[in-house]
């Protein structure tokens, strides 16, 4: 059974959502391919960019849900990187550090990961130390969850969004 369109309204905010439309839902970018109604309440039936067998139905009311960032606030994002800080790489708690990050889910928090991780493993291969496999799992995840959304905002693919970033900023430095 589905619902109308115009009761599609996400409630926190003044802005309305619509079958096509791309969101985040707990870092996921999602595609809103449904709208449906049961047990009395309205939902947003999501597609995951990522695995697209994985039907999600989330209630129109869910505040977890938010929009894409604009091309212009990723231009603009882009030009702040060398300013994000690192985390400090000699604390005891890196790992709690990166967890309370990702949690956190602010672009500048994701940066902050990819730059601290880079950093971590760029030092120990450059001291013939292997990689720490939870820095490699916090820079991949950070940089997953950042370059899926910059790749449906930028109309590139997920490669061509890192490459991207990485040219940008170089031309910073």
């Amino acid at each position: 059974m589905g619902v109308n369109p115009v009761i599609a309204i996400f409630f926190g905010g003044d802005f309305m959502y619509k079958v096509g439309d791309y969101v985040i839902y707990n870092h996921d970018v999602c595609k809103i391919i449904g709208l449906n109604s049961f047990r009395n309440r309205d939902y947003y039936v999501l597609n995951s960019n990522i695995d697209l067998s994985l039907k999600i139905n989330v209630p129109i009311d869910n505040c977890n849900i938010r929009n894409l960032i604009s091309r212009h606030d990723i231009e603009e994002l882009i030009k702040r990187i060398p300013s994000i800080s690192v985390i400090d790489i000699d604390s005891k708690n890196i790992d709690t550090l990166y967890k309370s990050l990702i949690n956190d889910g602010s672009y500048d928090s994701l940066i902050s990961i990819i730059k601290t991780s880079y950093l971590i493993n760029k030092e120990r291969v450059a001291n013939n130390k292997k990689v720490r496999d939870k820095d490699l799992y916090y820079f991949k995840l950070a940089e997953s969850y950042l370059y899926n959304e910059f790749s449906i905002v930028l109309g590139m693919n997920y490669d061509e969004v890192r490459e991207y970033v990485v040219s940008e900023v170089s031309k910073l430095v």
